[in-house]
């Protein structure tokens, strides 16, 4: 909950989401955490108890087996836990009516079971708790938590998250924190997501779930991201050279006699299809954006890499050679 002194008004999302810099800092934050089952068992104890503002007047009893059910089921919220004990109380008094009036009447594991129905989520679709979830199923992705991330994915479906949101993120998990140390997790987590959206839910959540799990089990590398990064901080920071003239296709006789394409090597004319011919502008030449690393396919992919650089400087010697023989 935040207080907002100079308006008198309140609001029980996360600040940082809902009140701009300039208001936040003329404010002062409240932070509500959730209840603890035990502290819900205990407000609930009391509402069986108080004949004034609780249910002592249904002389009602409830083992602390069927109290921890529904604190359980309640996700730290005391509103939700009083509802459902509420529901509870109602139907064990509707069965004392048919059974035995005269009996004391316990509130049942079987009753509080009917009760409760739908579990009651803590979720909101659009504010914290929704960035909070989908980080904690990332998170747990890429640490290769496959319980954990199942169990954050679950969450997020029961609650009514979108099964494509979570497809589409699931995507992101299999380019950012894979890569190229496993292909196949991209085509994988495409296949989950087509497969979401043919077949729907509740079929739908056993694709992301397979998705999921691969991604945990599967080499880690976020050396693609980190070399994106890098070249979208050159893209930014360094001058936009033009293209190398022997890079330019020459479609016209003008293109071709201001020297576009003169100097290209035709790379599969090559003996090693390699050319020893720099494809950076000048300002970047032997600039290294990627740096593969020793995961899964990656490992390999390095290997080849080093094996071009040493047909490059091969390729180079050679060239010098013949030009001072």
């Amino acid at each position: 909950m935040l207080f907002c002194h100079t308006s008198k008004r309140a609001t029980t999302e996360n600040p940082s989401f809902e009140i701009n810099g300039a208001l936040l800092s003329r404010c002062r934050v409240y932070v509500l955490n959730q209840l603890t089952e035990e502290q819900i068992v205990t407000l609930l104890k009391r509402a069986l108890a108080d004949s004034e503002r609780g249910l002592g007047q249904m002389k009602l009893h409830a083992g602390d087996d069927a109290l921890a059910k529904i604190a359980a089921y309640s996700s730290g919220d005391a509103r939700s836990a009083y509802n459902a004990l509420e529901i509870a109380a109602s139907l064990t008094v509707e069965t004392r009516r048919a059974t035995s009036p005269t009996e004391s009447t316990t509130i049942t594991d079987s009753i509080v079971h009917e009760a409760l129905q739908k579990r009651v989520l803590l979720y909101d679709k659009s504010g914290e708790e929704h960035y909070n979830l989908i980080s904690a199923l990332h998170k747990s992705v890429r640490n290769s938590d496959p319980d954990a991330a199942l169990y954050w994915l679950g969450r997020m479906l029961e609650a009514g998250e979108d099964p494509l949101y979570i497809a589409r993120r699931v995507v992101r998990m299999a380019v950012e924190d894979i890569g190229l140390a496993e292909p196949n997790a991209l085509a994988l987590c495409m296949a989950a997501r087509d497969a979401v959206d043919f077949i729907g839910m509740p079929e739908g959540n056993l694709a992301l779930a397979q998705a999921i799990v691969y991604l945990c089990a599967a080499p880690k590398s976020n050396a693609l991201y980190t070399a994106y990064g890098a070249v979208l901080q050159d893209v930014e920071q360094t001058a936009a050279e033009p293209v190398p003239l022997h890079l330019r296709n020459a479609p016209t006789k003008l293109m071709k006699g201001l020297g576009y394409g003169k100097g290209y090597q035709y790379a599969h004319d090559t003996e090693d299809k390699v050319a020893d011919m720099q494809c950076l502008p000048d300002s970047l030449q032997n600039r290294v954006y990627y740096h593969p690393t020793n995961e899964g396919v990656e490992k390999r992919i390095g290997e080849r890499l080093e094996e071009i650089k040493r047909l490059k400087r091969a390729s180079s010697h050679r060239t010098k050679r013949e030009s001072e023989g």
